[in-house]
C-alpha cells in the first residue's frame, strides 16, 4: 500500500482527518522510567511485548493512528510470531517512522541549554531506515525557558540542525517531522511561552528556507502555547487554543500540510481538549493533529502492567485515548464524550 507514495502523499497521510501519530520512540532510558512506574523490568523482550500490544490494537491503529514513530531498537524488532514490527504497523494501515536524532548535549558557553546531535552519518542512517520500511523521520530540538534562557545561540543552533536534518530526510526519501519543543517545565507564564514559541518558529522556518527544504514534504511538531507547569497562573483551555493558533498563523507557512502537536507533559484530557478547541476555530491553512507519546500511552501502560492477561485491557485503554484524540482532530471532542466512554 505505502510503497509508491510520494513524500507529499506521506505527509498528507500523516495528518489525515480523524487520525494522528503515536510517538513510541522513547529511548531505552526513558522507557525504563515508564516501566519502573509499573514495576516492570525493561528488557528488549518486555519493550517489544508492550509495543506489540499497542501496534496490534486493531481498532485504535486502523481508525485513529496515521503513523508510529519508532526507536532504532524497535524498527529492527520482530513480534513474537516473527513478523517485523514495521510490517504490523503497515498491515494496520499506518505508516512506520523513525527517530533519527542522537539526543541532546549541553551547548558550550550556554549554561542550562541543549543542542540536539546526530547529523554525522545521518544520510547513511536514513538509507538504512528506508530499507527497514520507514516512511518518515523525527528530530527533536529542546528549548528551555529560564533565567537568561533561551539564548539566540541556542535557538539558532537548533534551528540550523533541524533544517539540515530535514534537507537530508527529503533528499533520502523520508518526510521529516520538524520538532522544536519549547518546554513547559518552568514557572514562566503563558505570555512568555507565546513570545518564545513565536521566536523559535520564525527562526526554524527561516533556516528551513535557507536550506531549501520543500515545506510540502514536511510536518511540524510544535509545543502548544501554555504556561509552565510550575506557574501559579494556569489559563483556560480556550486561552491556550487561541494563543497557540495566533502564533502558528504568524509563523507557519500554508505550504506545510499539517501540524501534529506534542503533548509535552500536559494531562491526557488537557492535550485532547486543546486540540479539539483549535480545530473548532477554523478554517485553518493546515491540518491540526497530534503526535502524542505519554498522552496516548500513560493509560494503556498502567492497564497492561506487564501482564500478558492484561493485554486486552491495555488495548482498550489505548483505543479510548486514540479515539478521543482522533475526535479532537475533527473538533468534536467533549468532556461528556470522555465520561460516556
Amino acid at each position: 500500500m505505502t510503497k509508491t507514495l510520494t513524500l507529499e502523499q506521506v505527509a498528507e497521510a500523516m495528518v489525515a482527518p480523524g487520525k494522528g501519530i503515536l510517538a513510541a520512540d522513547e529511548s531505552t532510558g526513558t522507557i525504563k522510567k515508564r516501566f519502573d512506574s509499573i514495576k516492570v523490568e525493561s528488557t528488549p523482550d518486555t519493550r517489544r511485548d508492550y509495543r506489540e500490544m499497542l501496534f496490534r490494537s486493531t481498532e485504535a491503529m486502523k481508525n485513529h493512528i496515521s503513523g508510529v514513530i519508532l526507536y532504532d531498537e524497535t524498527i529492527r524488532q520482530k513480534a513474537k510470531d516473527g513478523t517485523p514490527l514495521p510490517k504490523i504497523i503497515e498491515a494496520a494501515g499506518a505508516l512506520p517512522g523513525i527517530k533519527v536524532d542522537a539526543g541532546t548535549k549541553p551547548l558550550p558557553f550556554c549554561p542550562g541549554e541543549l543542542i540536539t546531535e546526530g547529523l554525522d552519518g545521518l544520510g547513511k542512517r536514513i538509507a538504512e531506515y528506508v530499507s527497514l520500511g520507514a516512511k518518515f523521520a523525527k528530530w527533536r530540538a529542546v528549548i528551555d525557558i529560564g533565567k537568561n534562557m533561551p539564548s539566540y545561540n541556542c535557538i539558532n543552533a537548533n534551528a540550523q540542525a533541524l533544517a539540515r536534518y530535514a534537507a537530508l530526510c527529503v533528499e533520502g526519501g523520508l518526510v521529516p517531522i520538524v520538532e522544536p519543543e519549547v518546554l513547559m517545565d518552568g514557572d514562566h507564564d503563558i505570555d512568555t511561552c507565546e513570545k518564545v514559541t513565536e521566536w523559535v518558529l520564525k527562526e526554524v522556518y527561516a533556516q528551513l528556507y535557507y536550506a531549501k527544504v520543500p515545506l510540502e514534504k514536511t510536518v511540524l511538531k510544535p509545543n502548544m502555547v501554555i504556561a509552565g507547569k510550575k506557574c501559579a497562573n494556569q489559563t483556560s483551555w480556550q486561552d491556550v487554543a487561541q494563543r497557540t493558533l495566533k502564533v502558528l498563523k504568524q509563523c507557519v507557512p500554508p505550504a506545510v500540510p499539517g501540524i501534529a502537536f506534542l503533548s509535552g507533559g500536559q494531562s491526557d484530557e488537557d492535550a485532547t481538549a486543546h486540540l479539539s478547541l483549535m480545530n473548532q476555530m477554523g478554517p485553518l491553512p493546515w491540518r491540526l493533529s497530534f503526535s502524542y507519546g505519554r498522552a496516548l500511552q500513560a493509560a494503556p501502560l498502567k492497564a497492561w502492567g506487564g501482564k500478558p492477561e492484561n493485554v486486552a485491557a491495555g488495548q482498550r485503554a489505548f483505543a479510548h485515548r486514540a479515539r478521543m484524540n482522533g475526535t479532537a482532530t475533527l473538533g468534536k471532542w467533549s468532556a461528556e464524550l470522555e465520561k460516556a466512554a
